[in-house]
């Protein structure tokens, strides 16, 4: 048995010989040499490492709690399987893209895909479906699958053990180029009345539900409430375009605060008597503790939404951004002013990136609350940046946006290389004229803006598909882990070489 995946690789089916299809033979060279580095890293036996330790954990406490708990043996066996098989499989659905549910399929048509993730495939082939998925793309919690990085980071920068995965040279570490960005969340844009519009939907499929489960109270059917909704939302939506709009907005705005405040009732009644009556329905206590989590969000905040969108509709005052509601869903998005052209404002959260001359990202941070100016933020993170380096990191390259006097003086005093790009045109015309090394940093740098797009939108699908800053957060960390993987296994390896001098000769 294999002490990392659990199955004995000489029962593996071999993989058929498919020929005429150089996308195929690409695919499979990327994820033979990907599963090279999970196992002769070190990363792969990190996963697991942390993994066993957080089943170790939870046992302990379901002991405490006074559960019968079985943390040893086959148990044991079976988590770690299934350990190797989240590591693996959202890896690959991080290269591929797509849903769980379509990975689901990909993984039953494909002995390719099904190899790579350790899945049976014997006489019958049993591969994970969409919810087993999504439960392996929360395995581990982000703080930890930070830690899985740092393994093959530490692994990539020695060259030996590089070597001896077969990479033709390790990891250069010794420069670094840096960028943020905003990593925007799945919402819909805050425009105050819409934040009313989805509160009363939340409140109305919360009452429709303990209804459908056996527990009434007297009210009109939720459906004429969201009608009422929906028509007021298009009144609100259409009155722009009018002559005397601003009359007509702040007119439907009463309406909707009006109907909002029946249907707040309405939902408190149904929260009341679902916490109390629970057992007159057929939901269980922890599907009706659901339904009340979600009720309570939206209670807490609509009277703060309706005071935000009387202050700015009818009032015609300015909300400041720390006060402002910009979704009842996620509390922990900011407002970013970017200032580009396809977007001057953003909401999200703001996310730093620094990545080596390979394209490798060694270090990155999601920052829940509002980040810091660029200059701040690089000199908060450059320490852990030399850290993850081994000490390695002796410059650092970036935009405009990161220059300011106090990290000049900070890279003088370590005597590194001084990258960042002057905010004075004239220094920046100065510097590139006389120093080759720092016009060449700065023409690297490009690749950095390129970088942060493949990040958000070919391993983050545009926007991460997460609730809550958490999620978002390990998101973030597989997409990296994912990248990262991919960066190295296009890196020159030395069979590349080998295979290279007949057809030189």
């Amino acid at each position: 048995m294999s002490p990392i995946i659990g199955f004995q690789e000489s029962l593996r089916p071999v993989l058929p010989s498919v020929v005429g299809c150089k996308d195929y033979q690409e695919e499979r060279r990327l994820l033979e040499r990907v599963d090279r580095i999970l196992r002769g890293s070190g990363l792969e036996a990190k996963f697991l490492r942390l993994s066993r330790e957080r089943f170790e954990a939870e046992a302990v406490e379901r002991r405490e709690a006074g559960e019968r708990v079985q943390a040893g043996g086959r148990a044991l066996e079976r988590h770690l399987r299934h350990s190797a098989r989240a590591l693996r499989c959202t890896v690959l659905l991080k290269l591929v893209g797509g849903s769980y549910r379509e990975m689901s399929v990909r993984l039953a048509h494909s002995p390719l895909y099904r190899r790579f993730c350790a899945c049976e495939d014997f006489e019958v082939i049993k591969v994970p479906g969409k919810s087993t998925l999504n439960d392996y793309a929360h395995w581990l919690d982000a703080g930890k699958m930070e830690e899985v990085i740092d393994t093959l980071t530490r692994a990539m920068g020695d060259q030996e053990q590089a070597r001896l995965i077969g990479l033709e040279n390790e990891l250069d570490l010794a420069a670094a180029w840096v960028d943020s960005t905003c990593l925007e969340a799945n919402v819909h844009f805050p425009t105050d009345w819409v934040l009313l519009r989805d509160g009363v939907r939340t409140i109305l499929c919360c009452v429709e539900t303990i209804r459908r489960h056996g527990l009434r109270k007297r009210m009109q059917e939720p459906a004429s409430f969201q009608s009422a909704i929906n028509a007021l939302a298009m009144a609100m939506s259409g009155a722009g375009r009018k002559p005397g709009s601003k009359k007509a907005r702040k007119k439907v705005l009463r309406a909707m605060k009006k109907l909002c405040r029946v249907v707040e009732e309405h939902g408190q009644r149904y929260r009341e008597a679902l916490d109390k009556d629970w057992r007159k329905t057929d939901l269980t206590r922890p599907e009706a503790e659901v339904i009340l989590r979600r009720l309570d969000n939206v209670l807490g905040q609509l009277p703060a939404a309706r005071r935000q969108a009387h202050d700015r509709i009818i009032g015609e005052r300015a909300v400041p951004n720390a006060e402002k509601i910009l979704s009842l869903y996620e509390a922990d998005i900011q407002v970013i002013v970017r200032g580009k052209a396809s977007a001057e404002v953003e909401f999200g959260n703001g996310l730093f990136i620094a990545e080596t001359a390979a394209g490798y990202i060694f270090d990155h941070q999601l920052s829940r609350e509002a980040a810091p100016g660029d200059a701040q933020w690089l000199r908060e993170r450059y320490a852990l940046m030399q850290q993850k380096t081994g000490g390695r990191l002796c410059g650092v390259t970036t935009d405009r946006g990161f220059d300011s006097k106090r990290n000049r003086q900070h890279l003088e005093e370590l005597e590194h290389f001084n990258g960042l790009c002057p905010r004075q045109p004239d220094e920046l015309r100065r510097r590139l004229a006389k120093d080759e090394v720092f016009a060449a940093a700065q023409r690297r740098r490009a690749q950095t803006e390129s970088r942060v797009g493949i990040l958000k939108n070919a391993f983050l699908d545009g926007c991460p598909r997460a609730k809550g800053f958490a999620h978002r957060q390990l998101q973030v960390a597989w997409a990296i882990l994912a990248h990262n993987l991919w960066v190295l296994a296009r890196q020159p390896w030395a069979e590349d070489q080998i295979a290279a001098v007949p057809a030189a000769a």
